[in-house]
């Protein structure tokens, strides 16, 4: 018989392979001055490492937002928090987890990003949705950084 399941938060995972070894894909998420160069485009300050201070700044959505690194295990995997709407946290906020998978005999690296958790409203869907195409926008300008020296978001949102 099946069971219906109630659905009590809302989270997404979103993921795709680059053409470059886990240390170098790793590095261009933890690194905040090549973080800079393809997705944080009013810039990103400090390392994503156990206790740093770390602030992320977009020009479409101008304001630098603290982000919280709860765990860093390099090269495999980086948890972080920051602060969303419509959250079902206690403190207001998400959280995301990348991980770094290599594959093709270490040639390819495979990114696995989730965030969760938000509220089952539509505002929740709202933030939950908007942050999940911001996910896969980083992923696909991280891509064509790292295997082309191409910025995707150059001028695509001011």
């Amino acid at each position: 018989m099946n069971e219906e399941r109630r659905l009590d938060t809302l989270g997404f995972t979103v993921s795709g392979r680059i053409a470059r070894p886990v240390a170098e894909v790793y590095e261009a998420v933890a690194d905040p001055e090549q973080l800079s160069k393809y997705f944080t485009t009013g810039g990103a300050r400090g390392r994503l490492e156990a206790g740093g201070e770390v602030t992320w700044d977009f020009h479409d959505f101008p304001g630098a937002f603290p982000v919280t690194v709860v765990a860093a295990d390099p090269p495999r995997r980086i948890v972080i928090e920051w602060e969303g709407e419509a959250t079902t946290g206690d403190r207001g906020s998400t959280t995301t987890t990348f991980e770094f998978e290599p594959v093709d005999d270490g040639a390819r690296t495979l990114v696995t990003i989730t965030e969760a958790s938000w509220q089952v409203t539509a505002d929740g869907a709202k933030h939950a949705f908007g942050n999940c195409a911001g996910w896969t926008g980083m992923l696909a300008a991280m891509k064509a950084w790292l295997e082309h020296g191409i910025n995707l978001r150059d001028g695509f949102y001011a």
